[in-house]
């Protein structure tokens, strides 16, 4: 039987919703879910069903959420925003604040992202303990890639880790791992599931994670071990890790594929590592407008999500217009004239709109439908300003089942950078980028520089989880954009949340906050 004790400061304040100018911080009981019995845990009695949620309930609820993990990442960078419109999107500021780096320690989605992470660590805890002894290796390896994955990211954004054992009560406060304590910590973890996993190539099985998937999170390690630990430069014998390691993927039969919005189908592919049966509805639908629909979501668009001008530009082809034949790569999609696909583009929605006949769409007052490149600011916005974007598309499922996690160009990117930073490896930095340059229908590179290398991650993995962490470690997460006030370099880290600190004496606030 399953008898636990959670601290609040692991599975802390879900209920709460602070703003920014909330005082109030004390904590109380009904603040927090506590999950308290009269007895100690002494394990779980029928692993598979736990870990089976593990997988299809906490992560697939974290990463399907269009706010927390996904906001953090995203709507902090140069990629994504979230512009009011008239009262839409307002929500007290909490958008706009990550757009402008004017977050603090009170706001929810840095709380909810702490608990929904660390929550997750500690119910994985619990299968690896050594009281759940009728656990088989493979479910144990899976609880330990799973405790990784999420410690990955407290590690990532908040710079430490809280950690207890799932038989420590509830007086017992958290220890907290240093950043270079945690880094050691997931990867043990990955290297102890490795043997474990099962070394599986594509597949519409990899909602569980295989040796590739432990591999890909150790490739991230490798490639941040120096930010992470803080030394500066990053070691060659590191990034030669970097190398190994994604061959190792290559070996189990990943490869780039083209067609890409293919990929991002419900469907088996050779890029798609790992993924979940996270709903992708919000990837699509909180950027279309409201007259954007599909069959099985005649509701329309949210209306909200949309990207900067200066992002767009990256790509290739006419900078004012993405219809078809405009010269753009194909990552960049275009917008169908003639009722295709639903009438909905792919990529980067910019200037008229259609419906499914091809008809050219209104917004709700009445004007032509055609998204603007420039804000009059992140407030005061009417319903056509800012370039869209889908990778999603609702002809493949409004609201399904399938987003990525893991895919094998991020790793190939990888590779390529591990060896323009000094890795030991077959094949030339150059010639990979340019190969997966004209897989994407995209002219060829004379030459390779570090910042081509952060433009060709973000023009490949755009919406997947990843432009905070590259940016980072290309040191341009303090850089200026648009509508961006601050450029303060310890925003690199997010505020441990004030509710945490108080709940958890061991813990210390992130410098700056």
């Amino acid at each position: 039987m399953k008898k636990e004790h959670f601290k609040s400061s692991l599975l802390l304040v879900l209920s709460m919703l602070l703003v920014v100018s909330c005082t109030d911080l004390e904590i109380e009981e009904s603040d927090s879910s506590i999950a308290d019995s009269e007895t100690e845990f002494t394990g779980i009695e029928e692993p598979g069903p736990f870990i089976e949620n593990l997988y299809s309930g906490d992560l697939k609820g974290i990463v399907e959420n269009q706010q927390d993990l996904y906001a953090l990442n995203e709507v902090t960078t140069d990629e994504l925003l979230v512009p009011t419109r008239g009262t839409d999107w307002g929500d007290n500021g909490i958008w706009r604040k990550l757009h402008e780096h004017t977050w603090d320690d009170q706001h929810p989605y840095v709380l909810n992202n702490w608990n929904n992470l660390n929550q997750l660590v500690f119910r994985a805890s619990q299968i690896v303990d050594d009281r759940t002894t009728n656990a088989t290796a493979a479910e144990k390896a899976e609880a330990q890639f799973i405790r990784a994955y999420a410690m990955f990211w407290v590690m990532d954004m908040y710079g430490v880790a809280p950690f207890r054992t799932p038989g420590d009560g509830p007086e017992v406060n958290p220890m907290v791992m240093t950043r270079p304590e945690a880094y050691e910590f997931i990867l043990n973890d990955l290297n102890s599931a490795l043997p474990n996993l099962p070394a599986r190539g594509p597949s519409d099985e990899n909602l569980r994670p295989t040796q590739a998937a432990a591999n890909f999170l150790l490739a991230k390690l490798y490639l941040n071990k120096h930010i992470y630990l803080g030394s500066g430069m990053p070691a060659a014998a590191d990034m030669t890790r970097v190398v190994e390691l994604v061959d190792e993927i290559t070996a189990d039969g990943y490869a780039l594929q083209s067609g890409y919005f293919d990929i991002f189908k419900p469907d088996v592919d050779t890029e798609t590592i790992f993924f979940t049966i996270s709903s992708v509805g919000n990837r699509m639908w909180n950027g279309l407008h409201y007259n954007q629909n599909s069959s099985d979501n005649t509701g329309g668009g949210w209306n909200g999500w949309s990207t900067l001008a200066e992002f767009y530009d990256l790509f290739e082809g006419d900078p004012n217009t993405n219809i078809p034949g405009s010269g753009q790569e194909e990552r960049r999609g275009y917008v169908p004239t003639d009722g295709s696909n639903l009438g909905i583009g792919f990529g980067f929605l910019i200037g008229q709109q259609y419906d499914e006949n091809g008809n050219p769409l209104t917004d709700r007052p009445g004007n032509p439908l055609a998204f603007e490149k420039q804000f009059p600011g992140l407030a005061g916005n009417n319903e056509r300003t800012g370039i869209r974007t889908i990778k999603y598309h609702p002809e493949n499922g409004a609201f399904a089942g399938h987003q990525i996690i893991f895919r094998y160009a991020d790793a190939h990117l990888m590779k390529a950078e591990a060896i323009f930073r000094g890795g030991t490896g077959s094949g030339d930095p150059l010639t990979m980028v340019n190969d997966l340059r004209t897989i994407r229908n995209a002219s060829n590179l004379g030459a390779l520089t570090e910042q081509d290398l952060i433009d060709e991650r973000g023009r490949e993995l755009y919406k997947e989880f990843w432009r905070r962490n590259d940016l980072i470690r290309f040191g341009k997460f303090a850089d200026a954009w648009d509508l961006k006030i601050n450029t303060d370099d310890f925003r690199a880290l997010f505020p441990i949340p004030a509710t945490a600190l108080l709940s958890n004496p061991n813990l210390s606030q992130n410098p700056g906050y």
